[in-house]
């Protein structure tokens, strides 16, 4: 027993010396994973309906009752706060990891293949980088009916290019290396060389790509749900609950603003964090 007890702190040094190292990134992971478990548990955190409208009870400070107050519907804050995780969230890391794939995949076929490949990738992905990450996903949504799908498929889109681009520009110099140039000596086919020796090496910018469009998805949907583009009722999503109480009800109820708003910026900024960590972590250059 002495033993284990003795073995238990060394077992969690290095835990613990990550987070002594990275403290701002140990605490954007932190805030991310509180998130995740209320999207989860909305259904077990949540203390009403969150869509049940309520006429006699709108515009309810926070109370006992309902913790952080009801909308000009009577529906809890709370409530929807808890399920509108989902939305949000699940946009968000959707559209982070399809924008990550759907780019990666590009960047790496344009960067070492070259030639006629790169020549049709990318000047399609200069010309969608051109436009407003927001513009080109206004454009996209307008162009389609309102729903979860089309609002994932329109903030990923734009995810594309921007992730292609870093790829590859990562692939541009990995596939100078000797050890690319051995490999091809060898033998190897070029597709076992992207994948085996190239692609990997590719992971630490994709990784840090992903986790920073994990922030700025979530403010598309929020910005596209407030302009009455995003995810459609019922579905209760951060976003959609700004939609019509920053403008109307404001100075009235002010708790509808702040706290959709709070959990917004929370999250955008614990991504942030997060990312800029991984950054430091992932790239050898920057570790003392």
């Amino acid at each position: 027993m002495r033993a284990l007890l003795r073995a238990a702190p060394r077992r969690l040094h290095p835990a613990g010396r990550l987070v002594r190292r990275y403290p701002l990134g140990t605490a954007g992971a932190a805030i991310i994973l509180v998130a995740v478990i209320a999207a989860a548990g909305a259904d077990v955190l949540a203390t009403h309906d969150p869509t049940r409208i309520d006429a006699a009870h709108t515009f309810l400070a926070p109370s006992a009752g309902h913790w952080l107050g009801t909308d000009y519907l009577g529906r809890d804050i709370y409530s929807r706060l808890m399920h509108g995780a989902r939305v949000s969230l699940a946009v968000g890391i959707t559209c982070s990891l399809l924008g990550g794939l759907v780019g990666g995949g590009l960047g790496l076929a344009s960067g070492y293949a070259g030639g006629a490949v790169a020549f049709v990738i990318q000047p399609v992905l200069d010309i969608m980088q051109g436009f407003p990450l927001l513009v080109l996903a206004l454009v996209m949504t307008a162009a389609l009916s309102p729903s979860l799908a089309t609002t994932i498929i329109a903030i990923s889109v734009p995810f594309v290019p921007r992730v292609a681009r870093v790829v590859r520009a990562a692939v541009l110099s990995i596939r100078e290396t000797s050890y690319v140039e051995a490999a091809t000596a060898l033998g190897m086919s070029r597709l076992r060389i992207a994948v085996r020796h190239i692609f990997p090496n590719t992971i630490s910018p994709l990784i840090v790509m992903t986790t920073a469009q994990l922030g700025s998805a979530i403010l598309v949907e929020a910005s596209l749900s407030f302009l009455g583009l995003g995810v459609p009722e019922p579905y209760p999503s951060w976003g959609r609950m700004l939609s019509v109480s920053a403008a109307e009800f404001a100075q009235k109820a002010p708790w509808l603003v702040i706290f959709p708003g709070v959990a917004i910026s929370l999250v955008v900024f614990a991504s942030n964090l997060l990312g800029d960590a991984l950054r430091d972590f992932l790239d050898p250059r920057l570790r003392i």
